[in-house]
């Protein structure tokens, strides 16, 4: 039984593009979370480490208790596990990887520039086949 036009086109509007996941989630975690991470890891200034320590900074001279510099101090692991948990969330045990070779690319960009964007490169691909449907 075949559906009419109009049921075709309504169900393909409801349903987001498979590239536009996958260009998400390869942009979000495999080079925001994991390439990005691994380079500023390799260079060893974190410009987010920077920025929450002033924020805890601030926030200790504003209103100077402890339970507010604690809650300052776990503030990045808990973004951290958030954006772990995202990328788990969106691509799986595939994605994962994806952000782990990421953040080798990262980290190699500094040692070895063709090994980096091998490695980038890899990682683009398995986020890309993370996000689509037909593989995992």
């Amino acid at each position: 039984m075949r559906r009419s036009r109009s049921a075709r086109v309504q169900t393909r509007l409801q349903r987001p593009p498979m590239a536009g996941r996958s260009r998400k989630y390869i942009w979000q975690f495999t080079i925001g979370l994991g390439f990005l991470s691994g380079l500023w890891t390799a260079i060893g200034n974190d410009p987010g480490d920077v920025v929450l320590n002033l924020l805890g900074k601030v926030t200790g001279d504003i209103y100077p208790d402890p339970a507010v510099r604690q809650a300052t101090l776990i503030l990045p692991t808990v973004l951290l596990l958030i954006s772990v948990r995202g990328a788990y969330r969106r691509g799986k045990v595939p994605g994962l990887g994806s952000v782990l070779i990421g953040y080798m690319a990262g980290l190699a960009l500094l040692v070895s520039l063709p090994a980096s964007l091998v490695l980038l490169l890899a990682a683009i691909m398995t986020g890309y086949l993370a996000t689509s449907r037909h593989m995992f």
